[in-house]
């Protein structure tokens, strides 16, 4: 009897919105002059509004 593979494809759109969001850091740090990026410019590539709140705000 012959063994069948079967395969599930599972999508986890948190971690593939993580990785999307990591890429365009990453496209957005090789194309910065600088070492770095400022606070204003990951805050403008993940399109957060200063004072929104989240896991960082105090």
């Amino acid at each position: 009897m012959a063994k069948t593979l079967c395969t599930t494809t599972v999508q986890d759109h948190v971690a593939l919105a993580e990785i999307e969001l990591c890429g365009e850091l990453i496209i957005a740090a090789s194309a910065a002059e600088g070492e770095r990026l400022s606070v204003d410019l990951i805050d403008e590539v993940l399109n957060v509004t200063p004072g929104e709140g989240g896991a960082g705000a105090q």
